[in-house]
């Protein structure tokens, strides 16, 4: 017989501790800006005013020798995992994947990232704002999820997936759903403000309900990658400030970065780079439009400094700052993918239509509003980068050569001061692990972990002669190549298209030549070609090769294989917003729309939209008649002959394509009701704007009030697609690329 007492326990009870911070972890705050030059930040030589950033650095450190990888999606993945983007698997975007290593579009999860290291040590992470380290194929509604920031170790994640986003209708994801925006332009709504209060409510929430625990808070701005958009008084204020030109901008940032001791005082400007024009040489109305791109640009970093601001504001009420080791810098350069003269909406000449100077000029007031797609002339990119040559996607300095302001008032004593350190973005993670006192782990989720490649930083936050970089580091964007090492710098611009043998390799010796402006190479021919031999060394380390510059079969390849071959597409109503890149493909073909829908007297409303304002599609309902609208930076319309009587019908469009263009033909339940011709298609690019069926999102395609929800009975939408895959590769390659 058993005795014993059924409710006397065996064990006394246990409640096992949560994980234990290191003592002294501190809080981490990551601002990330994108597209940003070297020389853009007030306490780095602007005239643009950014005093929350000033005021970090006066409290802290700006670093002076700080690289990136001249690409968003590849700085992300080396600033997260502490390792070389190329050995993570992002060689260049998150929206290529060739099948090898290096270039899968995602990161390996041999390759943990800073938040999956962190959260072992009692830490919870919060990302908000620009992600782009997932293949933008997996970034729909249901993914897969395994390469989302929830997936990668961020407790909670709001921001959007993509390259870029409009700032005023933005592609929004809270945690792994799709969201709308909480407000419009008209409501005076825009992502850097939205951003920088989830910022705020992450770490307020986390504060009250862990205030013991430290936090890695990472905030991506959308800011200052195209579209800028920003304020129209701040636009005006920056278009005024600017009229003295580019030239003049130059000289009078370097003489600025000399004073504070950015760079030394025998530091020159190198020529302008290819393609840019004096200014004084330029035509007066090219000179005002120039001037108001620029001025959103400006008016862009402005305004998002001033949300920093805010958040800096909150972390001083909870009296946080002391604690919070903060982080400022760019992903890259600033962007060279404003060409020549400028865009006040880029999306019609990625598709082949021009935007000529007059149009440029009578659409002036448009820019950095919501019908705006703009971009800088390569001019003002080139000011941004000052002294520095080249762009973002090149690995001169202007492509890699970025600003790092580190605040820690607790642990940093040398307030305001210069650090001419050569560090790398790659050496991010293992800086803030040091900081927190932990080592990386050998395993995440299982996973056993590659070794980290950057070398961490942190004594010079704390001892201006502690040494910098040790290791070589290479560099390596569509086929630009480069290496530092000991100072030493060889680099290689490469042509697409042309023979790697054919590029002509630089060499400058940094510590005596901040600018890359003294090419010795033909004085050090033994230095070169050592450092040549060095690249590829670290190439084959760290799996760059094999080399390919064939941006179009690459992209063509991609979208071929994402498809399937598929041709049909069945949407049916109620379903959720569909991101572009996973969307029907309509872009150089023939095509049909069928939409199935009952409607009695007085529905409207739309049937399917893709796209918004600067460039896309719609067919719609309305004043009783079918319309479509192929929006190219300019609305083609073509609207059926006559309204349609009550009932259950089937609206289609029938597009053709022609030698130049396409033909639209209305149809109702298969008559024709309407035809048009069609100037200008989607030759490379469609939006970055999702696809949405019975509504048009936020920013609208046509001349309707968004949503304008279809107020009848929507069944379901078929897209048929005809003909091949879009055959000008090289075309929608070259928009894929500026997209970053």
């Amino acid at each position: 017989m058993d005795n014993r007492d059924p409710l006397a326990a065996p064990h006394p009870p246990h409640w096992p501790s949560g994980p234990t911070p290191p003592k002294g972890a501190p809080n981490i705050f990551v601002i990330l800006f994108d597209d940003v030059g070297l020389s853009d930040f007030g306490c780095y030589g602007s005239p643009i005013a950014t005093p929350a950033i000033d005021a970090i650095a006066a409290r802290g450190l700006r670093y002076t020798g700080f690289h990136t990888t001249a690409m968003c999606s590849t700085t992300r993945a080396a600033l997260l995992t502490g390792r070389n983007h190329h050995s993570v698997g992002m060689g260049c975007l998150a929206n290529f994947d060739s099948g090898y290593p290096g270039y899968r579009g995602k990161i390996a999860r041999e390759a943990g990232t800073i938040a999956e290291m962190l959260r072992p040590h009692g830490y919870n992470s919060y990302m908000v704002g620009k992600w782009h380290v997932t293949p933008l194929g997996e970034t729909g509604p249901i993914g897969p999820f395994d390469g989302w920031p929830l997936a990668r170790g961020f407790d909670h994640f709001y921001g959007f997936m993509d390259a870029e986003t409009d700032q005023y209708a933005p592609e929004l994801v809270r945690d792994n759903t799709p969201v709308a925006a909480p407000g419009t332009y008209e409501s005076g709504y825009h992502l850097s403000e939205d951003l920088a209060g989830e910022a705020i409510r992450y770490m307020t929430d986390h504060v009250a309900a862990k205030p013991d625990a430290p936090f890695l808070l990472w905030l991506a701005f959308g800011a200052c990658h195209a579209p800028h958009q920003a304020p129209r008084d701040l636009i005006l204020h920056y278009d005024a400030l600017f009229q003295h030109g580019w030239d003049a901008e130059r000289e009078r940032r370097l003489a600025r970065m000399k004073k504070m001791g950015i760079v030394p005082p025998d530091t020159v400007l190198p020529p302008r780079n290819d393609f840019v024009q004096p200014w004084d040489a330029l035509d007066p109305d090219f000179k005002r439009v120039a001037c108001r791109l620029q001025g959103a640009y400006a008016a862009m970093l402005d305004h998002a400094d001033r949300q920093i601001a805010r958040v800096i504001a909150a972390l001083d009420a909870a009296g946080l700052t002391d604690d919070t080791l903060v982080l400022v810098l760019s992903d890259n350069g600033a962007s060279q993918e404003g060409l020549v003269y400028g865009f006040v909406n880029a999306m019609g000449p990625y598709n082949q239509r021009p935007e000529f100077p007059a149009e440029k000029l009578a659409r002036i007031d448009d820019i950095g509003g919501p019908a705006s797609h703009s971009n800088f002339p390569l001019g003002w990119a080139m000011a941004a980068n000052t002294p520095v040559r080249r762009y973002k996607q090149n690995t001169h300095g202007g492509g890699i050569r970025d600003p790092l302001v580190v605040s820690w008032p607790r642990r940093i004593a040398d307030r305001g001061g210069l650090r001419h350190q050569f560090a790398h973005a790659v050496d991010v993670a293992p800086t803030l692990l040091e900081l927190v006192g932990i080592a990386p782990p050998e395993t995440v989720a299982g996973v056993a972990q590659m070794p980290i490649e950057g070398e961490s930083f942190a004594a010079s936050l704390f001892d201006r002669a502690a040494p910098g970089k040790t290791s070589p580091q290479y560099f390596e964007m569509f086929g630009h190549r480069g290496v530092i090492a000991d100072g030493w710098k060889a680099v290689a611009f490469h042509p697409p298209g042309t023979s790697y043998d054919a590029d002509q390799w630089e060499l400058f010796y940094l510590p005596d030549d901040f600018s890359e402006a003294r090419n010795l190479a033909a004085e050090r021919p033994d230095k070169l070609a050592e450092m040549i031999d060095l690249w590829w060394q670290e190439a084959e380390k760290h799996q760059v090769l094999p080399l390919d510059d064939r941006f179009g079969p690459r992209f063509a390849e991609n979208a071929a294989r994402r498809l399937g071959g598929r041709r049909v597409f069945t949407f049916h109503a109620g379903m959720g917003h569909i991101p572009t890149d996973i969307a029907p493909d309509l872009r150089d073909r023939s095509f049909r729309i069928d939409a199935y829908a009952t409607i009695e007297p007085g529905d409207q409303g739309v049937l399917i939209a893709h796209g918004d304002a600067t460039c896309g599609y719609s067919l719609y309902i309305k004043d009783g008649r079918l319309v479509y609208d192929q929006n190219v930076g300019e609305h083609q319309v073509v609207t059926a002959d006559s309204p349609h009587e009550p009932g259950e019908h089937v609206f289609s469009l029938k597009a053709e394509k022609q030698e130049n263009g396409l033909v639209a033909t209305l149809l109702v339940d298969g008559e024709p009701v309407g035809t048009g011709p069609i100037r200008y298609g989607f030759v490379n690019f469609i939006s970055w704007s999702g696809l949405d069926i019975g509504q048009d999102r936020a920013s609208p395609v046509s001349h309707y009030p968004a949503p304008f929800r279809f107020t009848g009975a929507l069944r379901k939408v078929v897209v048929t697609l005809d003909g091949p895959a879009p055959a000008d590769a090289e075309g929608a390659a070259a928009v894929a690329i500026a997209r970053e």
